[in-house]
This record gives C-alpha cells, sequence and structure tokens, in this order.
C-alpha cells in the first residue's frame, strides 16, 4: 500500500522555521520526481519545491527561492522542506506528493502529473 504522511506543522511568528517531513511506504521517492505543494482558503494548489535525486537540481516557486530547500533521505525513505524567513503569505496546508513526472522537468508544478498524495500538515504564520 502507498501511504504518504506529513508531520512538522504548527504555528510560527514571522521570520521563523520549520521543517516538514513526509514519510513514504510502498515506494522510494527517487524513482520519480517529488515535490511539496500549498493550498490557502480560497486560492487554488500551487507548487513549492520538487525534486528528482536522479542527478537534476531541486526546482522552487519564485515566492520562496532563497527561503526553502528541499531534501531527501533516501535511507529513510523521507521527503524534507525546510522552511526559513517565513512570512504570513507562507500560511496554508502543506501537501507532499510523489510519483510525480521525468526527472520533474517543466511540469513539476502540475498537479495532475502526481499519482500519490499526502493529507496534508498545517502552517500558520503569525505577524
Amino acid at each position: 500500500q502507498v501511504q504518504l504522511v506529513e508531520s512538522g506543522g504548527g504555528s510560527v511568528e514571522t521570520g521563523g522555521s520549520l521543517r516538514l517531513s513526509c514519510a513514504a511506504s510502498g515506494f522510494t521517492y527517487s524513482t520519480r520526481c517529488a515535490g511539496w505543494f500549498r493550498q490557502a482558503p480560497g486560492k487554488e494548489r500551487e507548487g513549492v519545491a520538487a525534486i528528482w535525486s536522479g542527478g537534476d537540481s531541486p526546482v522552487y516557486a519564485d515566492s520562496v527561492k532563497g527561503r526553502f530547500s528541499i531534501f531527501q533521505d533516501n535511507a529513510k525513505n523521507i521527503l524534507y522542506l525546510q522552511m526559513n524567513s517565513l512570512k504570513p503569505d507562507d500560511t496554508a496546508m502543506y501537501y507532499c506528493a510523489a510519483v510525480g513526472p521525468w526527472r520533474c522537468g517543466n511540469w513539476w508544478s502540475e498537479v495532475s502529473t502526481y499519482v500519490n498524495w499526502g493529507l496534508g500538515t498545517q502552517v500558520t504564520v503569525s505577524s
């Protein structure tokens, strides 16, 4: 059974940091693109970051470049999102996604290109 479980969300003040994790079972992240998405109330789900461990560099949304970092622990089969310098606009439900496009490519931020999703973890940033 393929399963993704997110953790690490919570409440933090502006400028603070959080590290999200997504533990996987039933597959390995390294075979396909995997990433993080977020969705705020009344807004569309948007891609935050994605990674493929085969050699390509991670990709990020412009809004989080320089602040967020995505990485994988292949031995433990866990996907992480390190979030620094958090802003109120980062407040959203964060979801991990796996079994995405081959080598991420130009479709990494498209929801429809990922097969497996976690249930989400809430991140709230106060001013």
